[in-house]
């Protein structure tokens, strides 16, 4: 790690730069060309590690690996350090107290979402996150991006892994999380367990408490609809956990390239982190099919920013998940093993009503990215043709409410 002097020092002059050199217009586009260089895993004991890649790899496998993708300006907000971020993080955890985190606003080069080709070139990363470019399905990319370098692929991996892209300049870096592995939305692997923990601690009302045949992923159940607070939020920040995995893969890479910028970008599960990640450290994140994951950052009492815009969710209505409607002792998830209660985003959502226009009934098989890409990203969206756009406008999920049948508070055991 860099240390934290030279670290906020580094961030306070990425800020004067942008605000010094470049455009201050959130439609100033431009393409950027992405490749492969690295491999990058998280060992047994939360280790980051990386391997190089050679750079014929995509020659190899048969295919560029490449990226075409539009972009923008957006404006972000960002700590003066990540350890102010966790210091103020920690206040809040122990002593119920909110610290004077200053926040800087900046704009940084993000992806273009209101763009229908973008949204499906990085929907195509984040389905590569789940597969090797040898497997059959990996989607061939646009000549742009290349040499995606893949984290935690060992055989016996239990969890966090995904690729980075970056451009061949390394002026910016792309880290796509892989989802759920899971039989019930499209085939299972060996990460399937770690990611049903942190579905059931990240996305569920209390534990994965659904009815008494259940066992819960924590101890802060107490009866009726009573929930511990503190013991569920002590929960949701121990190691094992995905989100601090992500802050030290994110540290790492801000390591290994101090001055690119920085996108996040993942599937359901993955995509929630993303998110989670894109409001710590004030980055660009975009997740499609993302479960709720507002009630996550709360619980892990994250800081919140002025604004969290610079994030965007992708998804549609037909998905049981996104839309937070896979609830329920019958519901497909829980028949599954997943209590999947939470509804409400950070950001800006982009919801494509497949059920209204294309007639789609809500099924837990349309959560998987391939039909996000082949049924609805790769096809023009008419109802936003007709007024114009690409895609529908992004929007934030205000009045969103969840877990409302529950009541957290002090309960001891």
């Amino acid at each position: 790690m860099l240390p934290t002097t030279l670290t906020a020092l580094l961030v306070l002059l990425d800020i004067f730069l942008d605000r010094g050199q470049r455009p201050q217009s959130s439609h100033f586009e431009k393409p950027l060309q992405f490749e492969l260089r690295h491999e990058h895993a998280v060992s047994p004991d939360a280790r980051v590690v990386f391997s190089d890649v050679p750079s014929t790899v995509g020659l190899v496998y048969g295919n560029e690996s490449s990226y075409s993708i539009d972009t923008q300006y957006v404006t972000s907000y960002r700590p003066s350090s990540f350890s102010a971020y966790n210091d103020a993080r920690i206040r809040s955890m122990r002593h119920a107290q909110s610290a004077i985190l200053p926040w800087y606003e900046t704009e940084i080069l993000g992806p273009n979402v209101e763009k229908r080709e973008t949204l499906l070139e990085l929907a195509k990363m984040t389905n590569n996150a789940y597969v090797t470019p040898d497997d059959s399905q990996w989607y061939e990319l646009g000549k742009n991006w290349s040499n995606p370098y893949p984290f935690g692929w060992e055989p016996d991996a239990d969890g966090f892994r995904g690729h980075v892209f970056a451009t061949p300049d390394n002026s910016t870096i792309i880290l796509s999380i892989k989802g759920t592995s899971a039989a019930v939305w499209g085939g299972a692997g060996p990460t399937a367990k770690k990611d049903k923990l942190n579905d059931n601690l990240l996305f569920s009302c209390c534990c994965a408490r659904i009815d008494w045949s259940w066992t819960t992923v924590c101890g802060c159940y107490r009866g009726g609809w009573k929930c511990d607070q503190d013991c569920l939020e002590q929960a949701l920040v121990e190691d094992s956990l995905f989100y601090p995995l992500g802050t030290n893969l994110y540290n790492n890479l801000t390591y290994m390239y101090p001055m690119s910028d920085i996108w996040i970008i993942g599937h359901s599960l993955g995509g929630a982190v993303a998110s989670l990640l894109g409001v710590t450290f004030g980055v660009p994140a975009v997740a499609f099919e993302s479960p709720g994951e507002r009630l996550a950052a709360r619980r892990l009492h994250l800081p919140s920013p002025p604004s969290t815009h610079h994030v965007t969710h992708v998804y549609h209505t037909a998905d049981p998940i996104a839309m937070g409607t896979c609830n329920g002792i019958l519901s497909s998830c829980a028949l599954g093993g997943f209590a999947m209660e939470t509804k409400c985003h950070l950001g800006r959502s982009i919801v494509y009503d497949t059920v209204s226009n294309l007639s789609w009934s809500v099924d837990i098989r349309k959560h998987g990215i391939v039909s996000v890409i082949e049924e609805i990203l790769e096809k023009t969206w008419q109802p936003s043709e007709n007024v114009g756009r690409e895609v529908p406008l992004a929007a934030a999920e205000e009045d969103c409410v969840e877990c409302y049948s529950w009541e957290f508070g002090d309960f001891p055991p």
